[in-house]
């Protein structure tokens, strides 16, 4: 089977005349300029994104990518690794933090099961996309076959595919794996040349001792794989089928001019690897808000990221970005909306 996705392919050029028109206009609402701080910033981006001086954000979509980890053996988590499998059904009956704020938004949710130890099987609402039914113990192998690294970028590429053919004008992505904080510590790890000390936290609610052991975990993990130097291989290596998915999305969003929404710690290590994969997609990705889990501070930073917020969250889900998307409506509507100097009649500066 051909892939959907070709990590190689150019990312869509942003609009610069656009923003140059949406900067322009912010010059002639009636506030003092750069009053509206970041609300004015997101608008002239998102009007880069659409092409469009003045942009909207009726449409977005969300993708939950839910995947088990082999990590999970080695007791890195606070909860049982049946919870993945249970949790796509939850999101599926409209009982996670996901279902409710997508029904408050009006997003559409895509369920995506990438395979879980205990497979909940087919459910109404929920994508089956089965790759196997858990990434390997990167303690002792590789996480993934190359096989099934390219299938889960390539269940990415396809949720960005059909956000695209319902006329989404933003892309969220989220996940859920039980013991995926730690792959996506191992990961950032890997691609930032970084000590796990600096990256790992406490994920679903590990006390320091599981902190600890989340480190040494990783530790052995980068030993184990300290061949893998390149950041596909480091993907493969240390990632899991959601994270993977996650870095598809990013790829593929920025290949079609699909605006990403990037959620928290493990969507932005994500973001990171798709950005090491192809330089362009940065240009496409907005970031939410600031997680609550350790290593994500740096990584924004790396990225040379603000986000919105800071709530203190580390859900996952893609919450903290659904949460964010009321924001960047009322920056929409705002720089949309607003009466010039010479509409109001108001004297300007």
């Amino acid at each position: 089977m051909n892939p959907v996705l070709d990590i190689h392919a150019p990312c869509a050029a942003i609009d610069t005349a656009a923003m140059a028109a949406a900067r322009a206009r912010q010059a002639t609402l009636t506030k003092p300029p750069g009053s509206l701080g970041r609300l004015e910033e997101a608008a002239i981006t998102l009007a880069g994104m659409q092409g469009t001086p003045l942009p909207t954000l009726d449409a977005a979509w969300i993708s939950v990518f839910a995947a088990d980890h082999g990590v999970a053996d080695e007791g890195v988590s606070a909860f049982p690794q049946a919870v993945t499998g249970e949790m796509v059904r939850n999101f599926a009956s409209g009982g996670a933090a996901i279902s409710v704020l997508a029904r408050h938004l009006g997003a559409r949710l895509d369920v995506v099961h990438l395979g879980t130890v205990n497979d909940p099987g087919p459910i109404e609402g929920v994508r089956r996309a089965i790759i196997a039914a858990t990434t390997a113990n990167f303690c002792t192998d590789a996480a993934m076959t190359a096989a099934q690294l390219q299938a889960a970028l390539d269940a990415g590429a396809q949720s960005v595919a059909l956000a695209r053919a319902a006329g989404a004008q933003l892309f969220i992505g989220g996940e859920m794996g039980i013991g995926n904080t730690t792959a996506a510590t191992a990961l950032a790890c890997a691609l930032l040349g970084a000590s796990p000390t600096a990256l790992a936290g406490a994920g679903t609610g590990l006390d320091a001792a599981g902190v600890r052991r989340k480190i040494d975990v990783v530790d052995r993990a980068l030993r184990r794989h300290a061949g893998a130097d390149a950041p596909l291989e480091q993907l493969r290596c240390l990632g899991g089928f959601e994270i993977a998915a996650l870095a598809g999305a990013c790829i593929a969003g920025a290949q079609s001019g699909l605006p990403v929404l990037v959620d928290g710690f493990i969507a932005t290590t994500a973001a990171l690897a798709a950005v090491h994969l192809q330089p362009g997609v940065r240009d496409w990705l907005l970031f939410s808000h600031r997680s609550h889990e350790r290593g994500h501070a740096v990584l924004l930073d790396v990225l040379q990221a603000s986000p919105l917020l800071d709530l203190g969250m580390r859900l996952g889900e893609g919450s903290g970005a659904a949460t964010t998307v009321p924001l960047l409506r009322l920056a929409c509507a705002l720089h949309a909306g607003m009466a010039t100097f010479e509409q109001a009649g108001v004297s300007s500066g």
